[in-house]
């Protein structure tokens, strides 16, 4: 996702350091202050616009949600719609989606969303992918011993990459659909912005969960 330069965003996530975060390192293994609350917190890398993290966190209050992004202007325009509604359960990161480490103690997490990622589809590119080893190894340090990975994307070929990147690191499949939307899966399904735009063309949406 390539967004235009945005002069105001940087000001706004500065001016709202209550619901954006700029230095996540300063609250690794102490977030359940930052929430007030013990609740289960569970991390969407790389949430764009931030309609998904928005969504999950209205329709599950008893969950605290963290939406991480790299890019200034996506976490602006996510912020806006946070600025509407005031969750007291979401919390915005502008970092960069490799440092999990540095963001959050060893199991810290319950769950970890991965919605529509770049597919860096070139060989070379393959150590970007966020289902690579050394990513998978990131998530099994801060989820906990029941926590779990939920991937979602349009790209078939990112798709059959990651089922074996995850078999091969050993990981649990919990559910895997080729047809998201076709499924009963769907009933409770939060769609982001790229899964309408994709869904409206009748490009079928994979999806997959799985556990360490």
């Amino acid at each position: 996702m390539r967004l235009r330069n945005k002069p105001w965003a940087k000001p706004l996530i500065e001016e709202n350091p209550d619901f954006a975060v700029t230095e996540p390192t300063k609250l690794k293994g102490k977030w359940h202050t930052r929430f007030q609350n013990n609740n289960p917190i569970f991390v969407e890398i790389g949430m764009g616009k931030g309609r998904f993290i928005v969504e999950m966190a209205k329709k599950n209050p008893e969950k605290n949600y963290i939406g991480l992004e790299l890019q200034t202007v996506a976490v602006g325009i996510a912020l806006k719609k946070q600025l509407e509604e005031k969750l007291p359960n979401l919390q915005l990161i502008c970092a960069n989606g490799s440092g999990l480490g540095e963001y959050f103690e060893k199991g810290e997490i319950a769950g970890i969303y991965l919605n529509f990622s770049d597919p860096w589809p070139k060989k070379r590119q393959t150590k970007r992918r966020l289902t690579y080893k050394t990513f998978l190894e990131q998530y099994k340090e801060v989820l906990d011993s029941d926590g779990h990975i939920e991937f979602k994307t349009d790209n078939q070929g990112l798709f059959e990459y990651s089922l074996v990147s995850m078999n091969n690191f050993g990981m649990k499949f919990d559910g895997v659909w080729l047809d998201l939307h076709s499924s009963p899966e769907a009933e409770d399904n939060v769609m982001t912005e790229y899964e309408e735009k994709f869904s409206k063309k009748g490009q079928p949406i994979f999806k997959l969960e799985a556990h360490f």
